[in-house]
Order: C-alpha cells, then structure tokens, then sequence
C-alpha cells in the first residue's frame, strides 16, 4: 500500500469517525428526535402575554405595532394590556441596557400577576439579543423588532426607554435612560402605576 493511499484510507476513517460524533443520542432513543441544527437563541424568553380584544386608549399610546415574540405570541403596541405593563426597549449594541436589563428581569420576577413586563429588541439580531439575554439572565417576554421600527415611529436613535403604560395602553410615564437600581424602577411603578411591589 503506498504512502498517498495510507493517508486517504486515515483522511477517510477520521471523516467518518468525525461524522458518526455529530449526532445526539436522542435520535439513536426509541422515540427520541435529533437536536435542532440552529437553536433559537431566544428560546429562552417566556411568551408574551394574552392581551384584550379591545385598542389601546389614553391621551397617549405607543405605535399599533404587531410584534412577535419569539418565546410564543405576539406583542400588539395598539391593543390595550389589561394590566399595568412596563415596555422596556433593549438591544445587544446598548450599552447601558447591560446594568438595565437585570433589573427588569428582577421587576418582572416581582411583579408577579400584578405587574406585566415585556421588552421590545431593537434593531438587533437573534443570536446577538439572545446571547445578551442569557448573560443577562433575562427571560421575561420579549418581542422582536430587527429593524427598530418602534424605535423609528418613536423617532428613538438611543435605548433604552422603558413606557409605563397603564391598563387601557395610555401612557402613564416615559423613562429615558437606564434606572440606577431597582428601587428606582419600583418607585416609578408606584408613583406611575399605582402598584406597589
């Protein structure tokens, strides 16, 4: 056997033992289905929330935008929420959302049944927004809004913003900036919303 065909036969036998790793033993189960070859980098994020039938009213209300939400659902700006609910507009490229985005995750945690809070990612990409969420170890509903439109009808070149609406969708306060902590946050969502946590 010559020295080329040596290598191809070793070349040939690494391919295959390289291949027969790429699967995952789930496949092999009785039952059992091979992983996904792209997960959803978003996968993580909770659905969004039921709202109802009815529009959104008040002296001021966020754009009628129809958002998905890539945890389940959709996210629609010009339906009102039934409860009071804090927007939070986030992306990867925000730097101050990365001090941000953990204590809204704490909001939601608090916030329970009393509280909604969703967030809207702005003009970002999937795998960029999701790697962010999970360093940030944020799963409260999201939608996703690759092309800032939001922002754009909003006429927003910064984030984040976070809109307290109230539950008819009326725009109860404005946040321009990122909160200091969470006291802060709770404090405007008292003073707002009218609901203490």
């Amino acid at each position: 056997m010559s020295a080329h065909s040596t290598r191809t036969a070793a070349g040939a036998l690494a391919l295959g033992v390289a291949l027969a790793g790429c699967t995952s033993g789930a496949a092999d189960e009785p039952g059992g289905t091979a992983a996904s070859p792209t997960p959803d980098p978003l996968a993580a994020l909770a659905p969004c929330p039921e709202q109802p039938d009815r529009p959104a009213e008040g002296a001021e209300t966020l754009p009628a935008l129809d958002l998905p939400c890539p945890g389940g659902g959709s996210l629609d700006l010009g339906r009102a929420p039934g409860v009071p609910t804090v927007v939070n507009l986030w992306a990867s490229w925000c730097g101050p959302c990365r001090e941000e985005l953990p204590l809204v995750q704490q909001l939601a945690d608090a916030g329970a049944d009393r509280l909604s809070v969703v967030g809207v990612i702005s003009k970002d990409g999937a795998p960029q927004a999701g790697s962010f969420a999970a360093d940030a170890g944020a799963t409260f509903p999201s939608a996703f809004d690759g092309e800032g439109e939001l922002m754009a009808e909003l006429g927003l070149g910064a984030l984040p913003y976070t809109y307290l609406l109230d539950a008819d969708g009326g725009i109860a306060h404005v946040q321009v900036g990122p909160v200091a902590d969470l006291a802060e946050l709770e404090g405007l969502v008292a003073e707002h919303l009218g609901v203490t946590l």
